[in-house]
C-alpha cells in the first residue's frame, strides 16, 4: 500500500467514523461486514523481530558461549594484564627507594664528617636550622 492509498483509506475511515451515528443500522451492519471481509483477505506479513545477544569483552557469537577457551582467554588477559603492571609498577617503587637510601647513604659515608657526628644533638640542631 503506498501513501496515497493510505491516506484515502485514512480519510474513508475518518468520515465513516464521524457520521456512523447518522446512519442507519442495516448499512452500518453491511459496512461491519466489509471490513471483517478486508481484514480476512489482509495478506499475512511476515513478523521480524531482533534478537540481542549480550556479549561480553573477548566473546564472540561465533565461538561456542561462555565454555570456549576463547572466552576464557578474553576474560583472563585483562587480569593478567593488570596483574603483571601491578607488579612491575611495586617493583619499580622498591627499586626507587633503594636508590634514594643507596644515595643518603653515599653522601653520609663519603662525607668528612665521621658517622658519630650525625648522632651528635648539636648536628641535629644545626640541620634543623638550616632547613
Amino acid at each position: 500500500m503506498n501513501m496515497n492509498e493510505e491516506n484515502f483509506a485514512y480519510k474513508v475511515r475518518h468520515a465513516l467514523n464521524e457520521k456512523l451515528d447518522d446512519m442507519p443500522d442495516d448499512i452500518v451492519q453491511r459496512l461491519e461486514q466489509a471490513r471483517l471481509a478486508a481484514v480476512a483477505r489482509k495478506k499475512a506479513t511476515p513478523l521480524y523481530v531482533n534478537v540481542f545477544q549480550r556479549v561480553c569483552a573477548g566473546m564472540n557469537g561465533g565461538f561456542s558461549g561462555t565454555s570456549s577457551w576463547m572466552a576464557r582467554l578474553g576474560l583472563g588477559l585483562p587480569a593478567l594484564a593488570l596483574a603483571v603492571g601491578l607488579t612491575g609498577i611495586f617493583h619499580y617503587e622498591q627499586q626507587r627507594q633503594i636508590r634514594e637510601i643507596t644515595d643518603i647513604d653515599i653522601a653520609v659515608l663519603s662525607d668528612e664528617l665521621p658517622p658519630s657526628a650525625y648522632a651528635d644533638a648539636g648536628f641535629r640542631a644545626y640541620v634543623a636550622d638550616r632547613s
